[in-house]
């Protein structure tokens, strides 16, 4: 990237300050008061006149806009952003279309149980005042329809007045626990309707989400009582918070009763994992030391676990009692399976896991502390062809004595391969499972890690085909400045459905060899740093061996620590790795 070519600091020009004197303006003027800090957006004519009340009325500040090059990225940058700081952002998508666009990044963002608030417009509703062809096509009965089982709430606000209302409920249902994802559709009418007189603002600090709730005495004394007997006792650590206070006070519970920690790599870190008591290195599922921790258990404390009864079925055994603290089941609605299979819980805590764990603590009379932390092993890079172990082990080498935030990491990362020891060293999957988000959640994340002053590394690790899906998304760090390291683990091809062939194929007696066909992204070879200086960051490499690869990070970091994007393209080995053995072993 040119850090001389000239920047566009996007400041308009010609402000009056006049009080709001269009629907638009109000709502420009009501998602500032939300605290949103930026609006998402790939431009749309249905939103034209919120569009104009950005620049214009509230000069593009407090919200600002972040261009974006497709719906599905906006989306995807608002839910690394909430990733990082567990806060909404906004995103703004064009009528139906931009909303169709943008439907998977939704559905992450509801799996992921992240908050965020999304704007969309139609219409006009009143067929009178349509436009022929654009504005017909461009509106739906029931847009909100689209994604309404994969939302928390959605509205269409059919007045200015109306419109306030929705926005301030929308940020308050967005940010109760359970967190999710809320739309609301803006009517293109009711945005561009002069206003006959003001109207005046909402106070939002009289509509804050509720406090999540204190475990039910009965049930935490129980818990408390089961705690206290168990004798090969398993913390199953799932969707928990990001505040070092709460990370200690996990390590304290598990220290005090000697639990057995079990971690998981969908969610972001949540306990040290060279822990002592940390059953095995982190992964998609859990790896041989897990389930045996799970076999011998005689106790279970799952803190808002993705699966723990997918765990419980690849152990082989139910626990004999299971304590779970979780308000998930409020978000269930039968559509989505995101929920997984029912598992059990002997004592229920209605309540975020983190609440759970200070509220078990105070019951046992035990005070947090920070947990022991003994010195990382040094990384051995590997002989020979690159492999994704071997990239692991050259990018710790070449960010030794500094702070990394994993935002991404490929399926098949050795979980084991990087110790995580704070909350913000690894962020998480993307939820729902789709292909192509990561490089707008990496570039939301760092947004957010800039913004919060951290002087953390941020570095996305991303396949290749995950990275050619949302390779667009990069454009957005390269436009606003935001420093990110994306590496790409190419193994030219869409490698997990390779092995999923081959498992088939063995299954009926064919021929594995044939498993690449349909999977390989090779010949033509996709050029990833001609890709990146395309849209405007520094691109690296292809590197394909650990010396080659360890110079190009040193330039790329280089980039990043000024303040600009870069792209390192890593050749990796194709192959099977204990993350997809694991895989394939639940799966028989």
């Amino acid at each position: 990237m040119d850090s001389t070519a000239p920047h566009l600091p996007e400041t308009p020009v010609g402000l009056s300050n006049a009080p709001a004197g269009y629907g638009s303006d109000v709502v420009a003027e009501t998602i500032r008061s939300l605290g949103l800090p930026y609006l998402a957006l790939n431009p749309g004519a249905s939103f034209r006149g919120l569009h104009d009340s950005l620049v214009n009325h509230t000069g593009n500040r407090d919200p600002r806009m972040l261009l974006c090059l497709h719906e599905e990225h906006a989306v995807a940058i608002a839910h690394g952003w909430a990733k990082v700081t567990g806060t909404p952002m906004g995103a703004v998508v064009h009528s139906n279309v931009g909303l169709m666009h943008a439907t998977m990044a939704v559905f992450n963002a509801w799996c992921d149980r992240v908050p965020l608030v999304l704007l969309g417009a139609t219409g006009p509703v009143d067929a009178a005042k349509r436009r022929p062809w654009i504005d017909w096509i461009h509106t739906s009965r029931d847009q909100g329809a689209l994604i309404r089982n994969y939302v928390k709430w959605d509205d269409q606000p059919a007045s200015v007045a109306a419109a306030q209302e929705a926005l301030v409920r929308a940020r308050q249902v967005a940010c109760t626990m359970p967190c999710g994802p809320v739309y609301v559709n803006l009517d293109a009418a009711m945005q561009e309707e002069a206003l006959s007189a003001p109207l005046p603002a909402l106070p939002v600090a009289r509509y804050p989400a509720p406090e999540v709730p204190w475990p039910a005495p009965a049930a935490l004394a129980a818990a408390a009582q089961a705690l206290r007997g168990a004798k090969r006792g398993v913390m199953m650590v799932g969707r928990v918070s990001r505040d070092p206070v709460d990370w200690a006070a996990r390590v304290a519970l598990a220290e005090t009763l000697s639990l057995r920690v079990i971690s998981d790599m969908r969610v972001g870190a949540g306990f040290p994992t060279d822990h002592p008591l940390h059953a095995g290195a982190p992964g998609i599922f859990p790896g041989a030391e897990a389930l045996a921790a799970l076999r011998e258990a005689d106790l279970v404390l799952d803190l808002d676990g993705v699966d723990p009864a997918g765990a419980f079925k690849a152990a082989g055994v139910v626990p004999p009692l299971v304590i779970r603290a979780s308000m998930d089941h409020a978000m269930h609605n039968g559509w989505s399976h995101d929920h997984q299979a029912l598992a059990p819980a002997d004592h229920l805590l209605v309540t975020a896991p983190d609440v759970a764990v200070r509220a078990m603590l105070e019951a046992l009379s035990v005070p947090a502390r920070p947990a022991p932390q003994p010195a990382p092993a040094a990384p051995v890079v590997p002989e020979g062809p690159l492999t994704t172990d071997g990239l692991s082990a050259v990018l710790r080498q070449e960010t030794a004595g500094r702070e990394v935030t994993l935002i991404r990491l490929p399926l098949g990362w050795n979980g084991g391969s990087w110790p995580l020891r704070h909350p913000l060293d690894y962020l998480g999957y993307d939820g729902g499972g789709g292909i192509g988000s990561g490089p707008g959640m990496a570039v939301g994340a760092a947004l957010a890690l800039r913004d919060s002053g951290s002087a953390r590394l941020p570095v996305a690790v991303l396949g290749d085909g995950d990275t050619l899906m949302g390779l667009t998304a990069l454009w957005t760090a390269a436009r606003y400045r935001i420093p990110v390291l994306v590496i790409i683990s190419n193994n030219q091809s869409f490698f997990n459905d390779e092995v999923h062939q081959e498992k088939v194929a063995r299954q009926r007696g064919r021929p594995v060899e044939n498993k690449w066909i349909g999977q390989a992204i090779r010949d033509p070879d996709p050029d990833f740093p001609t890709l990146a200086r395309g849209l405007g960051l520094a691109g690296f490499g292809p590197a394909s061996d650990p010396a080659s690869l360890a110079a190009a990070l040193r330039e790329a970091i280089a980039v990043v620590e000024s303040g600009l994007p870069a792209v390192v393209e890593a050749r990796v080995v194709a192959g099977y790795t204990p993350a997809m053995a694991s895989a394939l072993t639940r799966e028989s």
